[in-house]
């Protein structure tokens, strides 16, 4: 991995324009823009999608609330307008701009410190899966307390908020800064395998697409490596979509029933006793369709970013 700066280049002709300056590759300006361009990949996306995600949340937690996608965009529509398609979009906004710089940002961080300094002799697959496996394990942190208030108030009517603050200051009036984490190890169980599968997978299957290609990634200019970028996100996005489903269903599940008092295993319990193993399944037609849609622009967008400042994209390398 490993040239000391993203950019090198040779004398200037008299008159060039000077080029911005040089990023070094794993300074901490560069993990600094990793995290930004976290920010802008996520924040956005899961927002833009909001709508997927109300519906897929309802019908998570009432598989009869409605007969079919279509119909319940028709419903809520009709019922609410533009604003009630996409209600809940602030603290997904929120939420998932914190997250995408914890995730972005502290996967580069460790990717780097487990791959180059701690573990150099380690298989790449596994730094990958450590690496983002720790990264998911902060940003959720940073996620919890906005997916908490998002589940809440797109998963019960009437809504038990109208607005991200309102939601907010009821939980923590009703249950204490407490309410805002109860369902924070669900939300460990669902993004933590996700976000392994889909760094690790991206990174392999970026790796495969240019070994398939038969050309070294260098030889591809920018807009060919990053619509691999997207190529290999769409890939990943499938991938993780399924393996973290269960945990998605019983994270919106938590948040709209878990009783007061009861603890996390005792509601996973009862939980799972009424909607049984076929349960843990509503909506993952919806959800491979809104993930990899998702991961495929959220690669798309970081490394469209690392490219417009002059560093590489991810993977291939």
């Amino acid at each position: 991995m490993a040239s000391k700066s993203a950019n090198p280049g040779g004398p200037q002709a008299p008159g060039a324009v000077t080029p911005q300056k040089k990023i070094e590759l794993f300074s901490a300006t560069y993990f600094g823009a990793c995290t930004l361009g976290g920010i802008i990949a996520c924040g956005p996306t899961h927002t833009a999608v909001t709508p997927l995600d109300l519906v897929k949340c309802r019908r998570q937690v009432d598989p009869k609330i409605y007969s079919s996608n279509l119909q319940a965009w028709s419903t809520i529509y009709r019922s609410e307008g533009i604003r009630g398609v996409f209600f809940g979009w602030a603290p997904t906004f929120v939420g998932y701009s914190f997250q995408g710089a914890g995730k972005y940002g502290f996967y580069e961080v460790f990717k780097y410190y487990y791959g180059e300094k701690l573990f150099p002799n380690t298989p790449k697959t596994i730094v990958y899966l450590g690496a983002s496996a720790s990264a998911e394990f902060l940003a959720d942190i940073f996620l919890c307390p906005f997916e908490a208030i998002k589940v809440r108030m797109q998963t019960t009517l009437p809504p038990y908020a109208s607005t991200l603050t309102e939601g907010w200051n009821k939980i923590v009036s009703q249950e204490g800064y407490a309410g805002l984490y109860k369902g924070l190890y669900p939300l460990w169980a669902r993004q933590i395998p996700y976000t392994m599968v889909k760094f690790a997978t991206f990174e392999s299957a970026v790796n495969q697409i240019y070994a398939t290609l038969g050309k070294p990634k260098e030889t591809y200019n920018t807009l060919q490596q990053t619509g691999v970028s997207f190529l290999g996100g769409y890939i990943a996005g499938v991938g993780c979509a399924v393996v973290s489903h269960p945990a998605d269903v019983m994270v919106s599940k938590l948040n709209a029933d878990r009783k007061a008092g009861e603890s996390a295993g005792k509601a996973i319990s009862r939980i799972y006793g009424n909607i049984g193993f076929a349960g843990l399944w509503n909506g993952l037609g919806v959800r491979i369709a809104m993930i990899g849609t998702l991961t495929a622009f959220q690669w798309l967008i970081y490394d469209s970013f690392k490219v417009y400042l002059g560093l590489p994209t991810t993977g291939g390398h």
